[in-house]
């Protein structure tokens, strides 16, 4: 596996990722959120961080992760390639690009607050509604100096 700067070429791929990924994990979205979201990633979102994409040669990309400086704005696996270190990949790149990093996650996807903290980060605060003010809470999360 590699790990490799996204260029503009990669974002329908990425796009791909993250339906898949976001209909197998975020189970507390209806369609329309899903859907309303995917524009604003497509549109908004991708083009604003930094993007690095885990991928094997033989099988494209298998995941992504998006950095505003120091903070995960977001990181998505295939969701049939999820416990494969994958993910622990993509936060090793970024803790090496930018040393402290921080994250917030869905309080509703078990699974992903239960990946970050087993990798170590701390909760450091809560927000009963997401950054667009809709009500999906968020966990704020750092790793410890």
């Amino acid at each position: 596996m590699i790990i490799r700067q996204a260029t503009n070429v990669d974002h329908p791929q990425l796009l791909d990722i993250w339906l898949r990924a976001v209909r197998a994990t975020h189970h507390f979205l209806q369609q329309a959120d899903i859907e309303a979201l995917l524009v604003q990633l497509r549109d908004v979102y991708l083009p604003a961080v930094e993007l690095w994409i885990a991928e094997e040669p033989k099988d494209g990309p298998l995941g992504f992760i998006g950095l505003n400086e120091s903070h995960v704005e977001m990181l998505f696996i295939e969701p049939d390639r999820r416990g494969e270190g994958i993910g622990r990949a993509l936060l090793d790149h970024a803790r090496g690009l930018r040393g402290q990093i921080s994250v917030d996650v869905n309080e509703q996807n078990p699974e992903a607050v239960g990946f970050y903290l087993h990798y170590g980060f701390i909760q450091t605060g809560r927000s009963p509604l997401d950054g667009e003010g809709r009500p999906f809470p968020l966990l704020h999360l750092s790793l410890p100096g």
